[in-house]
């Protein structure tokens, strides 16, 4: 059992029921959820958009391997709806999952880098990260 931080954001739709869908799922498909911040509200960053994000993080403990535990979120992020965009700007979402800490792995590949190579410079993912574990 490994013990991973996840973020979550959304800024569409019914923002608090999607957080709460996200948690469900992972709950579900990917480990037990053992720790939750409270919900930020947040701008948007690195693009420009009128809808205002809300975010989070959780910690999970989970048995899947980083890269089962990345499709497993992006299966989640499928099912509720997010769509792939056919750039690689930042854009509108129903649901953002990213996988910020997975114990002590440290690792960079296509697919994931480990820790998450931004989170230090995302306040919308380190203070959530800072409510339930100290980084």
């Amino acid at each position: 059992m490994t013990t991973a931080y996840l973020a979550l954001g959304t800024n569409l739709g019914d923002k608090a029921r999607n957080l709460q869908t996200a948690m469900d799922w992972l709950n579900r498909q990917a480990g037990t959820i053992t720790a939750r911040s409270s919900i930020h509200r947040t701008a948007p960053w690195g693009f420009e958009s009128a809808n205002e994000f809300l975010n989070m993080a959780v910690r999970i403990d989970t048995d899947l391997p980083p890269l089962d535990l990345l499709h497993a979120v992006k299966a989640i992020e499928r099912r509720m709806g997010r769509l792939p965009t056919r750039d690689s700007g930042y854009h509108d979402r129903l649901i953002d999952i990213d996988i910020i800490l997975y114990g002590n792995v440290t690792c960079a590949s296509d697919e994931l880098t480990l820790p998450h190579p931004l989170y230090r410079q995302r306040p919308f993912v380190l203070n959530p990260l800072n409510e339930i574990k100290d980084v």
